[in-house]
């Protein structure tokens, strides 16, 4: 008895002294990653809980944004990732479970004369103590019906870190949906408004296209009476083919774009209705952002960066506790007997159970590997954890500069709109009076058009920034 202590103290101190060269702890401030402006404290309203039905009233909108989140294909990819993740988490479970199997075999052993096995059966056989049905054939048959379990119990809790690794997986890849969502939103959205800002193009170049034409008819009805020459009339006509030049040119983009929303819609053939006109859209005058500090709560992106990073610290934990031993249970029960017509019987029988503690000894460096690698995906993890949130802080001030902006160019353009058509038509009146050239005429209507496709672009361009702000708070998803 007192040997067994003495076996049973070394044994231990050995898986002691094995077990020590684990390595120690690390851990991530994942707060120090953070700009000292999301301590600030501001209007903590936000126009990314707003839901995109609210944030965009235009039904036609609506309607694209509900076909494309349907049909897209990332969307339904994303949708896979979280099903693959789902079974990853079941699996993951397991591994804290008992296995249970259920075995049905049968095979045949033939013991050689000089062998433990074949002498023991012979004597056996000889035995007064063994009846006729319990002799043993020299080609002795097994027959095992039963089941048999197997368990490792997590005393250190590396299976319950594996478990939640997965677990945050799983979650970042609902995450990552989301966040696929938001950015087509926004795309759709943009499209959309580039849109209407199109059609708007075109009708202001068709109705360009129709003063030019009658300016060519009146120089030519001028040349004729001696009042003007063919260079007038040369210069006049170029002005007009270039016109219905840029007509061809936003004709081309319209067809781009449409097709683009159809290709990301997951259609082959998408009709696309138009809402209310663009220009007839108001422009918001105030946009509430909320705190910064937000994004970390709005952005699907960062949200599942910070899941990521949060599976990568609980598998460098298990890859850790792997240096320890594990304890290890199995146990099985059945009916095992040598003679099939036998077997059913109750003497047939047959239970063992087997426990075991198992440390790692000539394995360490691969175990060292596995930490390595899981401590370089903590910290790529960490780094793209960081990456996230240093764009979207960027983002979100690019954007709302670009609505600042161009809210301002928007009014100048609208001023400078006004100014040139209020110069086109003084400029046909002198040169009707002939106090004016053809030239002065020409540049007069060349500007006006340029200004009113200019005031178009930058209303445009302030919708997109404010759809672009949407995206960047976190919003689009819900």
């Amino acid at each position: 008895m007192k040997n067994s202590r003495l076996h049973l103290g070394y044994s231990l101190l050995i898986f002691l002294a094995v077990s020590c060269a684990m390595p120690k702890p690390t851990s991530i401030n994942r707060a120090e990653v953070l700009p000292p402006s999301f301590q600030k404290s501001l209007d903590s309203n936000s126009i990314a809980v707003l839901p995109k039905k609210l944030f965009f009233p235009d039904k036609a909108l609506q309607l694209l944004i509900d076909t494309a989140i349907q049909y897209n294909a990332d969307i339904r990819i994303a949708v896979q990732r979280i099903a693959a993740a789902r079974a990853g988490v079941g699996i993951a479970q397991g591994l804290t479970k008992p296995g249970l199997d259920a075995i049905v075999s049968t095979g045949v052993d033939k013991f050689g004369d000089y062998t433990m096995n074949g002498l023991g059966n012979y004597d056996m056989n000889l035995s007064s103590n063994i009846r006729k049905d319990q002799r043993i054939p020299l080609n002795m048959p097994d027959f095992f019906l039963g089941f048999r379990s197997t368990w490792e119990a997590d005393i250190w809790g590396k299976l319950s870190n594996q478990k939640k690794a997965a677990y945050s997986k799983f979650l970042a890849t609902e995450q990552a949906r989301q966040w696929v969502t938001t950015q087509l939103v926004a795309q759709v959205a943009n499209l959309y408004y580039e849109l209407l800002a199109l059609d708007k193009e075109l009708e202001i170049l068709k109705n360009n296209i129709t003063l030019q034409e009658n300016a060519v008819e009146i120089v030519k009805i001028q040349k004729e009476g001696g009042r003007a020459t063919e260079l007038a009339v040369q210069q006049f006509t170029a002005q007009l083919l270039g016109t219905k030049s840029m007509l061809n040119v936003i004709q081309q983009r319209i067809v781009q774009t449409e097709n683009t929303l159809s290709a990301i819609s997951g259609k082959y053939d998408l009709s696309i209705k138009r809402g209310t006109p663009i220009t007839e859209l108001a422009i918001p005058e105030e946009i509430q952002i909320g705190i910064p500090a937000q994004l970390l709560v709005n952005r699907p992106d960062i949200r599942e960066a910070e899941l990521l990073l949060e599976a990568a610290g609980a598998e460098l934990e298990a890859s850790r506790k792997a240096f320890l031993p594990s304890l290890n249970i199995s146990a099985y029960t059945a009916l095992n007997s040598f003679k099939s017509s036998v077997l059913f019987s109750p003497q047939s029988l047959t239970y063992g159970l087997l426990s075991g503690l198992v440390t790692p000894v000539l394995s360490k460096n691969m175990l060292k590997g596995n930490y390595q690698l899981a401590t370089a995906a903590q910290q790529q993890a960490f780094e793209t954890y960081r990456k996230h949130i240093i764009y979207a802080y960027h983002e979100v001030q690019t954007e709302l500069s670009g609505i600042e902006q161009y809210k301002k160019i928007y009014q100048l353009k609208v001023q400078e709109t006004k100014g040139l058509q209020a110069a086109v038509a003084a400029s046909k009146d002198l040169y009707i009076g002939g106090s004016a050239t053809y030239l002065e005429v020409i540049t007069a209507q060349r500007g006006v058009l340029e200004a009113e496709l200019e005031q178009i672009n930058s209303k445009r361009s302030v919708f997109l920034y404010i759809i672009d702000l949407y995206r960047s708070l976190g919003g689009g998803w819900n």
